[in-house]
């Protein structure tokens, strides 16, 4: 092969998701079965965006054949961000034409997609860019619901988490509060809780558009262990989504709120103890009632990041690295790859990017949903209905050492929001305001 023969490279940028590898080797193969000489970046944008192009790796096919059963990066992974600094963007063209590449594969999330749609337009037709997306978080908007890759995966290893975790809390009689992974949307905090079949899942998107008080958190906790505890069951599992720590009003949690932040201004929500904050304040609320309950705070994240992915992640991921490769041999730049229906659709940045956050459109749970609807009929949480039921009503006032008029006192505020979720006569869910003036 020529010395100056065109190569293809690939990196990624985010944070890890099962079934990168499987992108890096599909993408590898494709390009090497054309004729390409094919180099991975290493450590995402991070070296070539300072114009250093030392920290590269030659991929061929002996190297990459059997990548695709392993978590992790093979090249590594970073969330240095080049669209801060039009000199880092430069660099990064610069250096791509340096190694003599003309086609790019960037693997990473909303803001690695942001990031690649930048390179896009500084190269300016020297060199095709081709994005193929990816998080655990499943919060990106691909059309027909189309998981985004290490999703599945995430949440199966999470359920596998949960599930001793509920053995442990049966037969310990302890709650614990399990925070997910989740910047924006719950996704992976419902998909893990709602598989499990764990005691509650809070997730941002039930709160609308509206800030929360951390005490309605709190309280929401609190009457979930009250209910459970009427019923003869001292133990509980509630998983929680990282998320919620965006939704909480500002003036409750401003010290939380000037936490680092990483290179995209994004909240490190992981280095926030969002679980042993919410842990002892709801101790202390129940101490109010004369209740006494072991309570652990666990997260789950990062063990769930380079997980080895499961065969559905596997097989759609090395789809992903495939097309990737053969839309940009084919001539196409400038899109996101999707399969969507088991055809490959690109996504052309310039339509999907929100013009106003420059970043892709979150998707968010839909919680008008038949399928919110089933998770939230099966969580045991203080609910519209239980505050229309004066025999269900009596039985938490008794648990909770005050009586029936104080405990709607103080607990009701806490479902003024909440939408009734109920299934028609038609077979499809029903959302209402709840009534409160009922007593």
């Amino acid at each position: 092969m020529s010395l100056f023969a065109k190569k293809i490279a690939i990196l990624v940028g985010g944070g890890p998701a099962p079934g990168i590898n499987s992108v890096i080797g599909a993408a590898t193969i494709r390009a090497i079965l054309s004729g390409a000489e094919v180099i991975g970046i290493q450590d995402g944008f991070k070296w070539i965006m300072r114009g250093d192009i030392s920290h590269v790796v030659p991929l061929t096919i002996d190297s990459v054949s059997r990548i695709h059963f392993r978590g992790g990066s093979h090249i590594g992974i970073s969330r240095d961000n080049p669209t801060k600094d039009k000199k880092h963007l430069e660099n990064t063209v610069s250096s791509l034409l340096r190694l003599n590449v003309d086609k790019l594969i960037t693997i990473g999330g909303d803001d690695t997609a942001f990031s690649a749609y930048r390179v896009e337009q500084i190269a300016n037709g020297r060199v095709r860019v081709a994005h193929v997306p990816k998080t655990i978080d499943n919060d990106l908007d691909l059309p027909n619901n189309t998981n985004t890759f290490g999703f599945q995966t995430a949440r199966h290893l999470g359920v596998d988490i949960v599930k001793n975790i509920m053995t442990d809390a049966k037969t310990t009689s302890r709650w614990y509060f399990v925070v997910t992974m989740g910047r924006k949307a719950g996704h992976l905090a419902l998909g893990i809780g709602k598989a499990a079949g764990a005691t509650l899942t809070i997730i941002p998107e039930e709160f609308g558009d509206r800030k929360i008080k951390f005490k309605q958190l709190v309280d929401i906790m609190v009457g979930a262990i009250i209910k459970r505890l009427s019923y003869g069951r001292p133990d509980g599992v509630a998983i929680l989504a990282e998320g919620l720590v965006e939704k909480l009003d500002p003036e409750d949690f401003d010290s939380i709120l000037k936490v680092e932040r990483d290179a995209h201004d994004n909240i490190r929500l992981a280095e926030i103890s969002f679980g042993e904050i919410l842990k002892s304040r709801v101790q202390a609320r129940l101490k109010e009632f004369q209740i006494k309950t072991t309570i652990v705070a666990k997260n789950i994240g990062y063990e769930l990041r380079c997980a080895d992915p499961i065969p559905y992640d596997m097989e759609y991921c090395r789809d992903l690295g495939f097309m990737a490769s053969k839309f940009l041999f084919d001539g196409g730049s400038g899109a996101l790859v999707s399969i969507q229906n088991g055809k490959f659709v690109p996504l052309y940045f310039k339509k999907i990017l929100d013009p106003k956050t420059k970043k892709m459109r979150v998707r968010m749970v839909d919680t008008t949903s038949e399928s919110y609807h089933v998770a939230y009929r099966y969580m045991i949480r203080l609910k519209p209905e239980d505050f229309e039921d004066p025999h269900e009503l009596a039985k938490y006032a008794a648990t909770s050492n005050v009586s029936l008029d104080e405990f709607r006192k103080q607990f009701s505020y806490i479902v003024e929001d909440q939408t009734v979720h109920s299934i028609g006569d038609d077979g499809v869910a029903v959302q209402e305001r709840p009534n409160h003036n009922k007593k």
